[in-house]
Formats: C-alpha cells, sequence, structure tokens
C-alpha cells in the first residue's frame, strides 16, 4: 500500500487493514475561517477549562505541541508526541469502532482532520480535529490516563458486535456529516434522525461492542473525575465543547459515581448528555475495564461465546484449550448440555497458534469453511489433548490406523489418521484424516470424497473474539465508507469573507498593517452584517491599539448582533470577555 501521508515507526508498525483508514491531513485545505474558529474555542477552552478541567490537561497542551493560535499539523505534532510513546493519524470523520479502538492498542490517536463549520463552534457531533486534537492528546500526556486508553482499544477491539452494530455505525456517520454539512436541507436531517432511532429500538440485546462503545463514551469521551461534589473534566467531548463545558457543571447534569452500570447507559451524540459518570481517579477506569473484560467472550469462551460469533455474521475467532485459533465467520455450532460439541464456519477460514497461522492451514486451504468436534470422548474421562504417547496407542490414535472417535454429543469421527500437529507444550491440536466421514447422529457433517479432513483437538472453548487471530490470514483491506464528508461550499461571497479573515490574521501576525482594519470592518460591516466571529478578532487587535473610535464602532455593531442573533450572543460576550480579561461587557 503506497502512503501519502508522513509516517513514523509507530505508524509503520500498524497493520495494513488499519492503514486503509489513513489520509493526508491537507493542511492547505484549512481556510481562515477554519483556523479563527481553532483559535476562539482553544483561547476559551484554555481560559475556562484551566479552572474545571483534570490537572494533565494544560500541562498535556504544552507536552503534545498544541497551539492555540493555529490548527495544529499532526504529522508534526508526531514529533512530539513519539515522546509520550504515541503517534497521530487522519482519518475521514467516524470510522467503524473495532478500527478505532485497534489504533489505541498500537498507541495511535486517531484525529478526524475535518474541522466544524463557525455554525457549530459550540458542538458538533461530527468528530473533527478540535474535538480529537484539543480534546484526546492533551490527556494522553498522563501516562496513566494513556495506558488506560491504549488498553481499553486492545480489549475493545476484540469485542464481539451483532450484524446490526455496523448498521448502526453507518447511520451515525452519515447523521454526523449531514448535522455538520453547510446547508443540508431539513428533511435529510430529518430522515437521517430518524434511521438512527429506528435502529437504536430494535437493535435487541445488546452487543459486547454496544455496551464497551458506552463505556468508552462515558469515560474517554464525557468523563469527569474526582467527586461527585467537585469534579474535574478529563472526557475529549467535554473538553473540546465550550458549550457543554461549561452546562455539564452545572447542577443540570446529573453526576454519578462511575461503575460496570454504565455500560447499559446508552447515549445520544446529537443532544447534551443528560447525565455524566465520575471516576474517582484514572486507576479506577482500569478496574472497571477489567470487570467488564472478565465477562467478555474473549476470556470466557463456552457455547455463549460461539454464538455471539454466529450473531456477528462477521469474522471471528475462537481459541480452543490447546491454544489452537480457528478464524473465519461461524455459522452453526451443535451443543448439548449446554457446551458446544461441534463448531462449523463457512467461508475462507484460517487455523493459528498463538495468533500466527499454522503452516498449510491458511485460507487457501480452508476455503470453504471448516467443522469440528469440540470436547471430550464419550465415556473416557482424559481429554485427547491430556494423553500421553501411550495412551494414544491404546486409543488407536496413531499415524496409519483406521478409528473411530466417538465424543461426546453424538459426534463421530470415523477414517484413517494421516498426521497430528502438536503445539510447544508437546499437546497435539490437529489430527488430519483421510476416508473420513463425520455424523451427528444421522446427520454427515463430512463426507471422504470432500478430501482431507483435519480434525482439531481442544476439550473445550477458551475465547472467542472479533476478527482474525493473524491478521495477514485474510484480505481485511476492504472499508468503503458509505458515506463521505460533505467540504463546505464556496461562493464568491464566501472567498471574500475568507479574505478579511486571513487579512486580520496577517495584521495580527505582524504581515500587515492596523492601518487596514478600519477598511476591513467597513467590508464586514457592509457585505457581511452577520459574521460576528471576525468583529470579535477586530476589538482584539484594536483593543492595543489606538484607534479607540473604530473600537466603538465595532463594540455597538456586536451589541446590535447579539440583539438580532440572540443564538450567538453569548458567543459574542465569551469572546469579548476574553478580550477585556473578564471585565463585563
Amino acid at each position: 500500500m503506497s502512503t501519502d501521508f508522513e509516517s513514523n515507526p509507530l505508524i509503520d508498525r500498524l497493520p495494513e487493514h488499519l492503514k486503509q483508514f489513513i489520509k493526508p491531513q491537507d493542511y492547505e485545505d484549512y481556510t481562515p475561517i477554519n483556523q479563527a474558529v481553532w483559535r476562539y474555542v482553544m483561547r476559551k477552552n484554555v481560559d475556562y477549562l484551566s479552572k474545571v478541567a483534570h490537572e494533565s490537561y494544560l500541562e498535556g497542551l504544552k507536552k503534545t505541541g498544541l497551539e492555540i493560535d493555529s490548527i495544529p499539523n499532526m504529522y508534526g505534532m508526531n514529533r512530539i508526541l513519539k515522546e509520550i510513546g504515541w503517534a497521530a493519524v487522519a482519518v475521514d470523520g467516524f470510522i467503524p469502532p473495532n478500527a478505532f479502538m485497534e489504533f489505541q492498542a498500537y498507541n495511535v490517536l486517531v484525529i478526524a482532520s475535518d474541522i466544524r463549520q463557525l455554525e457549530h463552534i459550540e458542538y458538533t457531533p461530527a468528530p473533527d480535529i478540535i474535538h480529537e486534537g484539543a480534546g484526546h492528546a492533551p490527556i494522553i500526556a498522563n501516562p496513566e490516563y494513556a495506558e488506560y486508553l491504549r488498553r481499553f482499544g486492545e480489549i475493545g477491539c476484540k469485542a464481539i458486535s451483532s450484524g446490526k452494530d455496523y448498521e448502526l455505525y453507518e447511520a451515525i456517520r452519515l447523521l454526523s456529516i449531514l448535522k455538520e454539512a453547510e446547508g443540508t436541507p431539513a428533511d435529510q436531517i430529518e430522515a437521517a434522525e430518524k434511521a438512527v432511532e429506528d435502529l437504536q429500538q430494535n437493535m435487541g440485546e445488546p452487543s459486547e461492542m454496544a455496551r464497551i462503545r458506552n463505556l468508552h463514551w462515558w469515560t474517554v469521551e464525557y468523563g469527569l473525575i474526582g467527586s461527585v461534589e467537585n469534579p474535574k473534566i478529563y472526557g475529549a467531548g467535554l473538553l473540546s465543547s465550550i458549550g457543554e463545558s461549561a452546562w455539564c457543571m452545572t447542577d443540570a447534569v446529573k453526576k454519578i459515581p462511575y461503575d460496570l452500570s454504565a455500560a447499559d447507559q446508552s447515549f445520544d451524540i446529537t443532544k447534551p448528555q443528560p447525565q455524566l459518570y465520575v471516576t474517582s481517579d484514572f486507576a479506577h477506569l482500569n478496574l472497571v475495564l477489567e470487570e467488564f473484560a472478565n465477562n467478555m467472550a474473549l476470556r470466557t469462551g463456552g457455547l455463549s461465546g460461539i454464538q455471539k460469533l454466529i450473531e456477528s455474521k462477521a469474522i471471528g475467532t475462537i481459541e480452543l484449550s490447546t491454544g489452537l485459533q480457528v478464524s473465519g465467520v461461524f455459522t452453526n455450532v451443535i451443543e448439548n448440555s449446554g457446551k458446544p460439541v461441534y463448531i462449523q464456519t463457512t467461508g475462507k477460514t484460517a487455523l493459528s497458534y498463538r495468533e500466527k497461522e499454522l503452516v498449510g492451514h491458511s485460507t487457501e486451504t480452508h476455503r470453504d469453511g471448516f467443522g469440528s468436534p469440540i470436547g471430550k470422548l464419550k465415556g473416557i474421562n482424559l481429554a485427547i489433548e491430556d494423553m500421553s504417547p501411550r495412551d494414544l496407542r491404546a486409543y488407536d490414535i496413531y499415524e496409519a490406523e483406521t478409528v473411530t472417535l466417538e465424543f461426546e454429543g453424538d459426534i463421530t469421527v470415523t477414517g484413517e489418521i494421516i498426521t497430528g500437529s502438536r503445539n510447544l507444550q508437546g499437546e497435539i491440536i490437529l489430527i488430519s484424516f483421510k476416508n473420513c466421514t463425520v455424523t451427528h447422529g444421522d446427520t454427515v457433517l463430512f463426507r471422504p470424497e470432500w478430501g482431507i479432513y483435519d480434525m482439531a483437538v481442544g476439550k473445550k472453548v477458551v475465547s472467542a473474539f472479533s476478527g482474525p487471530a493473524d491478521v495477514k490470514s485474510f484480505d481485511l483491506i476492504t472499508h468503503v465508507p458509505s458515506s463521505k464528508t460533505i467540504k463546505a461550499k464556496q461562493s464568491a461571497e464566501k472567498t471574500e469573507l475568507e479574505g478579511l479573515y486571513k487579512t486580520v490574521r496577517n495584521i495580527r501576525e505582524g504581515k500587515d498593517s492596523y492601518k487596514n482594519l478600519a477598511d476591513v470592518f467597513e467590508t464586514l460591516h457592509t457585505k457581511h452584517p452577520k459574521d460576528w466571529l471576525l468583529s470579535v478578532e477586530i476589538v482584539e487587535l484594536l483593543h492595543h491599539s489606538n484607534q479607540d473610535g473604530l473600537e466603538q464602532q465595532v463594540l455597538l455593531h456586536l451589541e446590535k448582533l447579539k440583539n438580532e442573533r440572540p443564538t450567538v450572543a453569548h458567543l459574542i460576550s465569551n469572546g469579548l470577555e476574553l478580550v477585556f480579561e473578564n471585565e463585563k461587557v
């Protein structure tokens, strides 16, 4: 795969199926208005969050190389992030939850490189560089939290999804794009909202992925830390939202001590959250994560784990007690007394041991699926994997012997043994037969004419998880999003306004004369009377110059705007508070 982004050792070690989501940042695409939006949010955040955010926030801003005045170049950020063992990559909006978490497992921060429109300066449901860069990046400078994030990704990417989870992901992705896009017709947004709502109401039993995403939301995205009475902010969604970071500190938002119950609390990305969870410290986050993981199929395996994989309709893996791993799309399980006695995949399947594909057992060998009994032989307490060479000889489990193996649950395997494969502990993990017939009662599961029969050996399923054991076994480079982020529309009017923002930015940076502010404001006032942010920036510059008369004109204009546009009145006031160092405005 060719890379058109700046790489580094952390990014280099990513598997190819993750690299497919990475895109160039295209820094030149950021407009002067985009830069002004970043600057406003960051100035307001640093001013306010210094009082209410976890102590790691301000320190993290310095450590991660985030500037207040300019949108960060994330591939430049990597030169600083590497000092704390992390990297950042650009992606296009929401990516699938499993992929997002797997990036975290590799210590790579995923950053949606687009930035919210000025109209959505306080909050956007779409992931953007303010949310990801200014929200996530500073807190990972805290080593304890960074390890939680990595560990969460490591466990979360193994969570099994349901067949409907991906549909919901695509529906939420589309809704976030439409809501953030400029001028989306109301009926399109309503239709997208209804699609999300309909899916959410018909998801059935929440999958592991749905539940662990809830934990992610109430910690990584919207977490509070400290005490219920005096919490501090650490969640990226709050750190990047100048509206919700203030709202969440009011009594209107219920504060709940964080525990495992958060896994069953759903959320709505399009609305402010009515309740938030407060963790006592970052160590407590890991305790709850481990508590959750202990109940995942990853650690419990068994019949329920196989059933979750079947319901997912996606590539998953089971691991047997011998360490043998079977990866594919599971379609059937035969059970007996609550235990799986036969498993079946359909389509390409690979066999692995310790996450490494076994030689001769790739998807080419098992292109049509794989089936095998699981468990003990009927009437024999000693499992095949626990048999010594003498035991195996006694039961005719020996090369070139024709044998009939009757398993518990009425599974019978009859055939001539060709060979067996052992693990590093000397346990047999796989037995190959020719002229083999496999039955379950009167049902034939495998016929001699189908070729060589490879039988997995394992008395039980100890783990079941999403994705293949060896990522190289399958072609996972298949991501084709159903929707792409929509770029802001350009017009002659918008281009002129961008030019005015650019001039003001040049004046601030000493590249242009303060004398030009009068002309800029005249054009702004005459042709773009509804724009408020540039006027705030002009006041900031005038406040440090000798143009008091012009400053008063701009302030009067802003007062008029506050009356005409009450929805942005508080944004204007907040911006002026920064200019006048919290004087009453």
